[in-house]
C-alpha cells in the first residue's frame, strides 16, 4: 500500500500545484479588456476541429507539419495508457486494460509505435533546431531561455517515450518468465526489439527496470505538466480555445473604437449628446499603452504562440533585415504579463513600466500591416492587432508618429487625399472621357446602377490615373450604368486608420457615409483593395451599408455572364505573373478573381514562388507609402520584384495602386524597363478589348 499512497500523494499534489498555476495565467489573461467572441457557434466549432485538432495550417510546412503531427498525435494516444498507468497506481493493480484480451495487444502496438514516431521527431526537431540551425530559431529575440526551453520538452519528450519501450520490455520478458504479477497480456511489438539487450538480466534487475520505467514514466509526465504553464508548450492547452475564439471577420478589418465613435459624432453631430452613464465612466485610453488596454483574446494569443516563428519567417519586414518579428511581438505582451503576474522575476523586467519599454517604435512602424503573421500561425494568433493598438497609442496618446505620417494626416485633414493635391483637382484624371458624375445623375431623378469610387490613388496618383482612365473605358465601352462622386469624393481614411489615427478615419468615414447615403448608393466597384476593405467591412459600423466590388470581382463576373470576352492575341506570347495585393488576398480572402481575368485574356500564365496566400507583400501597407522605410537589409519592394523577376514574366499584373507604384519602382531599380512592364488587370483588360 506504501506505494500507492505515495503515488496518490504525488498525483494530487501535481494537480494542485497545476492547477495554482493555470489560475495564475487565467486571471492574467483577464486582465485584458472584454471582447464578444461568442457568436457563430459551429462556424468556429468548425475552425477549431479544422486548424486546433487536425493540424490543417501545419502542413504548409509538410517536413517539419508531418512531424509535429507525430507528435501531436503520439501526444495523445500515449497519454491514452496514461489512464491505465493513473487507475493501476491508485489500485495497485498491473496492466487492468489487459481484460481485453486481443484489443490491448492492438492498443500497445499503436501507443508503441506514436512512442516511437515522437522520439524520431523529436530527435529530428533537436537536429533542425541546433546543428541545422535553421535561421528562424535564431533570430535575435530567441535567446539562451527560449531555445533551452524547446531543447528541455524535446529531450524529456524522448525520455519518456524511451521510459515506455524500456518498461514495456521488461515487462514482455518478465511475462515469459511467468514472474509473480506479470501475468501474460499480450505482445509488445516494437519494444520486443529491445528484449535482446535485456533478456540476459537477472530477474530482479529486470522488475527494477520495469518499475523505474513506470515511475519514471508517471513522475516525469506529472513535472511535466507543471512545467508546461512556465513554458511556450503551454499551447498544447490554450490552442483549442484560441482557434474556437479566433476573430472571425475579414483579416484586414480593424476593429472599431466606440469611444473615439462618440468623439467624432460630438464634433459633426450637434444633437447627438452621450449618455449619462458614458459621461461617468473612467478615463478612456485611446489604443493600448499596456496590457490592461488590450483584449483578453490578445493576451491568450502571448500564452498560446509557441515561437515556432512561421510568422516571423514570412514577415517581409523581417525577411529584408527590420527589427520587427511577429513572434517577439507576442513574447514581449506575454514577458509583460509575466512580470506583472509576479511569475518572471527576471532582472531585466523589473525596470519595465508599459509595452512601449518591450516594443520600440521602430517594430511598431516597419509593419506593413500585411497579415502573412495571422496567416501562416497555425494557432490563428494575430500578432497585428498590438501593433495596430500600440500606434493608436502613438498617434491619439502621444501624437509620436513619423514626421511623413504626420504630414499624410495633415494632407487628409486639409484636402481630403495623402497628397498635397486641391480637391478641385479630383477629376483631372478624366480629361477628354465621358464620365457621369452623380451629382448630375442624381438632379435628373436618374439612380445609376453603380458608383464608381475612384479612391485618392486613382484621382491624383500619376500612374494609377491611367488605371481609372482604363476602366472608365471599360464600363463605357460595356455601356454600364455608373456614375462617379467627382470633386465631392474625399479620402476613404484607410491609410490613417493602420497608421493609428482613429479619429481621422472616422471623421472621413462618417462624412462619406453621410454623403453616400443622401444620394442613396447601392453598388460601389473600386479599384484599390485598400479602400475595397474598409467600405466593404469597416463602413458599416458607422452606418454605411453598401454591396462593395472589386474590379476584379467586376469583370470575373462580366466574363462568367459572356458580356465581356478577349480574343485579341495583343498578350499571345507574353509571359503574366500576378502579384497579389494583400489587402484583396490576405485581408479579404480573394484569390480566385483576378486570375480568372487573366485566365481569359490569351497568353502565358505563371505564378511567382511565394504567391495566393503566402504571397510577399509589396511594401507599401500600413502607411509604409507614406513614409521612409526603417533601416534594413532592402527595400522589401525589391525582394518582391526579384522573385517576379526570376519568373521570366514579361508583364507583373496588379490589382492595387500601392502594388503598382512599388512594383513599378522595384522594376526601375532593377534596370529591367525594357524587359518587364507593370500593368494593372484592368488596363490588361483595355488593351485586350482594343479601346
Amino acid at each position: 500500500m506504501i506505494p500507492n499512497i505515495i503515488f496518490i500523494i504525488l498525483l494530487l499534489f501535481a494537480i494542485l500545484f497545476f492547477y495554482r498555476n493555470v489560475s495564475v495565467i487565467s486571471r492574467s489573461i483577464n486582465l485584458g479588456k472584454k471582447v464578444n467572441l461568442r457568436d457563430k457557434k459551429l462556424k468556429r466549432w468548425k475552425l477549431m476541429f479544422n486548424v486546433a485538432v487536425f493540424q490543417s495550417k501545419m502542413v504548409s510546412r509538410p517536413i517539419s507539419g508531418i512531424l509535429h503531427i507525430f507528435v501531436y498525435v503520439g501526444f495523445i494516444i500515449v497519454n491514452i495508457e496514461m489512464l491505465e498507468i493513473l487507475i493501476d497506481g491508485i489500485y495497485g493493480s498491473h496492466r487492468l486494460f489487459s481484460f481485453s484480451g486481443s484489443i490491448y495487444t492492438i492498443l500497445i502496438s499503436t501507443f508503441e509505435f506514436f512512442a516511437l514516431s515522437v522520439i524520431i521527431a523529436c530527435i529530428i526537431f533537436l537536429a533542425r533546431r541546433n546543428l541545422f540551425k535553421v535561421k528562424r530559431f535564431w533570430n535575435k529575440e530567441m535567446t539562451l531561455w527560449p531555445r533551452s526551453d524547446a531543447a528541455i520538452i524535446l529531450i524529456t519528450e524522448v525520455f519518456l517515450m524511451s521510459a515506455i519501450l524500456i518498461m514495456n520490455a521488461s515487462d514482455s520478458i518478465l511475462q515469459d518468465r511467468a514472474v509473480d504479477h506479470y501475468v501474460k497480456v499480450g505482445a509488445f511489438p516494437l519494444s520486443s526489439l529491445v528484449i535482446p539487450l535485456l533478456d540476459g538480466l537477472s530477474t530482479g534487475t529486470l522488475i527494477f527496470l520495469e518499475r523505474f520505467g513506470w515511475w519514471f514514466h508517471i513522475i516525469g509526465v506529472l513535472m511535466f505538466l507543471n512545467y508546461i504553464p512556465y513554458s511556450k508548450h503551454f499551447h498544447v492547452f490554450l490552442a483549442f480555445p484560441n482557434v474556437y475564439y479566433t476573430r472571425l471577420e475579414p483579416k484586414a478589418q480593424m476593429t472599431n473604437m466606440p469611444s473615439i465613435t462618440k468623439e467624432v459624432k460630438l464634433m459633426l453631430d450637434e444633437s447627438f449628446e452621450s449618455q449619462p452613464d458614458e459621461e461617468n465612466a473612467e478615463e478612456v485610453i485611446f489604443g493600448a499603452k499596456d496590457i490592461k488596454d488590450l483584449t483578453w483574446k490578445n493576451l491568450m494569443d502571448s500564452y498560446t504562440c509557441t515561437e515556432c516563428g512561421r510568422c516571423t519567417s514570412r514577415c517581409p519586414a523581417n525577411i529584408t533585415g527590420k527589427k520587427l518579428s511577429p513572434r517577439k511581438i507576442m513574447m514581449d505582451v506575454r514577458d509583460r504579463l509575466e512580470f506583472l503576474s509576479k511569475r518572471n522575476t527576471r532582472k531585466g523586467l523589473i525596470n519595465k513600466k508599459d509595452l512601449f519599454d518591450f516594443i520600440t517604435q521602430e517594430e511598431l512602424w516597419a509593419c506593413t500591416t500585411c497579415n502573412a503573421c495571422a496567416i501562416e500561425c497555425p494557432v490563428n494568433i494575430e500578432p497585428l492587432a498590438v501593433i495596430l493598438e500600440m500606434r493608436r497609442y502613438s498617434v491619439l496618446e502621444e501624437s509620436s508618429a513619423p514626421a511623413l505620417i504626420n504630414t499624410m494626416f495633415t494632407n487628409i485633414e486639409n484636402n481630403g487625399a495623402p497628397w498635397q493635391f486641391s480637391p478641385e483637382d479630383r477629376m483631372l484624371w478624366a480629361e477628354r472621357l465621358e464620365v457621369p458624375i452623380l451629382a448630375d445623375k442624381f438632379n435628373e431623378d436618374k439612380k445609376p446602377e453603380y458608383l464608381f469610387w475612384v479612391s485618392s490613388a486613382g484621382a491624383f496618383d500619376d500612374r494609377y490615373k491611367k488605371v481609372s482612365r482604363e476602366f472608365v473605358k471599360i464600363l463605357n465601352h460595356l455601356k454600364i450604368d455608373y456614375a462617379v462622386l467627382g470633386t465631392e469624393e474625399s479620402d476613404s481614411g484607410d491609410v490613417a486608420r493602420r497608421a493609428g489615427n482613429e479619429m481621422l478615419f472616422q471623421m472621413q468615414a462618417m462624412t462619406n457615409i453621410e454623403m453616400l447615403n443622401a444620394y442613396e448608393v447601392n453598388k460601389i466597384i473600386i479599384c484599390d483593395p485598400h479602400d475595397f476593405n474598409t467600405l466593404k467591412n469597416e463602413y458599416p459600423e458607422y452606418g454605411g451599408n453598401y454591396e462593395v466590388i472589386h474590379h476584379t470581382q467586376f469583370l470575373r463576373d462580366l466574363i462568367k455572364e459572356s458580356k465581356l470576352k478577349i480574343d485579341s492575341d495583343i498578350f499571345k506570347e507574353k509571359k503574366i505573373t500576378f502579384h497579389d495585393p494583400c489587402y484583396l488576398g490576405r485581408g479579404n480572402d480573394e484569390y480566385e478573381a483576378p486570375r480568372k481575368v487573366l485566365n481569359t485574356i490569351p497568353s502565358i500564365q505563371i505564378e511567382m514562388k511565394h504567391n495566393k496566400e503566402f504571397a510577399l507583400c509589396c511594401g507599401a501597407g500600413g502607411g509604409q507609402m507614406f513614409k521612409e522605410a526603417e533601416e534594413g537589409d532592402k527595400e522589401i519592394f525589391i525582394e518582391r520584384i526579384e522573385e517576379a523577376i526570376e519568373t521570366g514574366a514579361d508583364i507583373v499584373a496588379t490589382a492595387c495602386p500601392f502594388c503598382m507604384t512599388m512594383m513599378t519602382d522595384g522594376i526601375k531599380y532593377k534596370n529591367k524597363e525594357g524587359e518587364i512592364k507593370n500593368y494593372d488587370i484592368a488596363e490588361l483588360v483595355s488593351l485586350g478589348l482594343g479601346l
